[in-house]
């Protein structure tokens, strides 16, 4: 699958290629509104990602060029502004979705999985289930064996990500980079501090026996498998 990223800030652009193509989507980067235009109406993509404030043409104006042009490529707005009336005139100008700077890269990839399931006619999961884990996407809720566990959104959205790629090593980078924002310092510990957090509240009452969550040494962790 194809998806074009039209962001000027290279420092967000890197990070947001790297992230998509680590979860196995074809990218290309535009750095500016006009080349982003011509590259979104001389391809198909399954999925577009648009910065607003874009050198040469903005966000919005790109995105009503390329709708009147017949272009009908989900896209997903990329902004710092986070007023409603920001995100209407986002929504209005042709716009699928809108996220708002900083962001977490989970969450930026659950939306374009979800803009392209639905451009696809394919439904869109409601829940993950692993044995009696079940996560309600939804709702926002997680529950083990029936018994609800209460998660802070990071924890959430780590537990997510994992689930999603159940059985898979998943290296301590690429948590870094998909599941916290782009401004993340890797020197900190955050990353197994939350794992062990995550590990803990997903262990409470539950068989000792069985752990949803292993780490491998040297390299990362893995759900299940």
């Amino acid at each position: 699958m194809k998806i074009l990223v039209i962001e000027d800030d290279a420092k967000i652009a890197s990070f947001v290629v790297r992230g998509l193509r680590q979860a196995g989507y074809e990218v290309e980067n535009a750095a500016d509104g006009k080349a982003g235009l011509v590259e979104l109406r001389r391809s198909a993509w399954d999925a577009a990602v648009v910065d607003i404030m874009l050198p040469f043409m903005d966000g919005l104006s790109l995105v009503q060029a390329a709708r009147q042009a017949g272009v009908a490529t989900p896209i997903i707005f990329l902004s710092a502004k986070r007023e409603l009336d920001d995100r209407v005139r986002g929504l209005q100008a042709g716009g699928d979705d809108y996220l708002v700077k900083p962001f977490a890269f989970s969450e930026l990839l659950a939306r374009l999985q979800a803009l392209i399931r639905r451009a696809s006619g394919v439904a869109d999961p409601v829940r993950l289930i692993a044995g009696d884990l079940e996560m309600d996407m939804v709702r926002r809720t997680v529950t083990r064996a029936g018994r609800e566990i209460l998660l802070q959104p990071r924890e959430f959205g780590l537990l997510e990500y994992l689930l999603r790629h159940r059985g898979s090593v998943v290296s301590k980078t690429t948590l870094m980079e998909q599941v916290w924002d782009y401004s993340f310092d890797p020197e900190t510990s955050v990353i197994e501090t939350t794992v062990s957090r995550l590990r803990n509240k997903l262990q409470d009452g539950a068989n000792a026996d069985v752990v949803l969550i292993r780490t491998v040494r040297g390299v990362g962790y893995v759900f299940g498998g």
